[in-house]
């Protein structure tokens, strides 16, 4: 194990991604229609308890490690309000979106590491499209956002994966050209 990073804040980092990673992608196979009989009000119990609950719980434990932890409790505390809320009017469902898109953003230029930032990248377009397909009452872009939802919940459930079975979790630097050498 590396000597920078603590046992605690890997296990909760690991256990973070896998509840955003499960969430969203509940969230958002609900939510482009694609499994018969599965819609978005499916995923409301998962995003209360995984998504709202867990998420928070393990930000709080992380908050000792910084940004991570902010980040966790923050998202936590958006899937717990959005479970609960009464999606009222869509304009007020995608204010809501739009919110939660602006705390995606702010995460994604945190910075942090790649993998971490792809997912709150796309959890960010993700809402922001959703946000407008509420505003302008279109299933075409409520699909795309559902589906672009789904590729953040892949990306933090692959991160989670990685880290638990040491796959890579960075793509390999470009070889050196002609007449660049490495130092160190």
């Amino acid at each position: 194990m590396d000597n920078d990073v603590s046992a605690g804040s890997v296990s909760t980092s690991v256990v973070g991604r896998l509840a955003l990673g499960i969430t969203l992608l509940a969230f958002g196979l609900g939510t482009t229609g694609v499994i018969d009989g599965v819609a978005t009000s499916d995923a409301v119990s998962l995003a209360h308890y995984v998504g709202g609950v867990a998420l928070f719980l393990v930000g709080l434990l992380a908050l000792r490690d910084g940004a991570a932890g902010v980040g966790y409790v923050a998202l936590g505390a958006l899937w717990f309000t959005w479970a609960v809320s009464g999606h009222g009017s869509a304009n007020a469902a995608g204010l809501f979106l739009l919110l939660f898109a602006l705390v995606a953003l702010t995460l994604t230029l945190a910075g942090g590491d790649t993998l971490g930032q792809a997912v709150h990248g796309l959890l960010f377009l993700a809402m922001l499209v959703l946000g407008v397909a509420a505003f302008a009452d279109s299933s075409a872009l409520t699909k795309v956002g559902g589906w672009i939802a789904v590729a953040s919940g892949a990306v933090a459930w692959y991160a989670a994966t990685a880290a638990l079975a040491h796959w890579p979790t960075a793509l390999p630097g470009r070889a050196a050209g002609r007449g660049v050498t490495a130092t160190g």
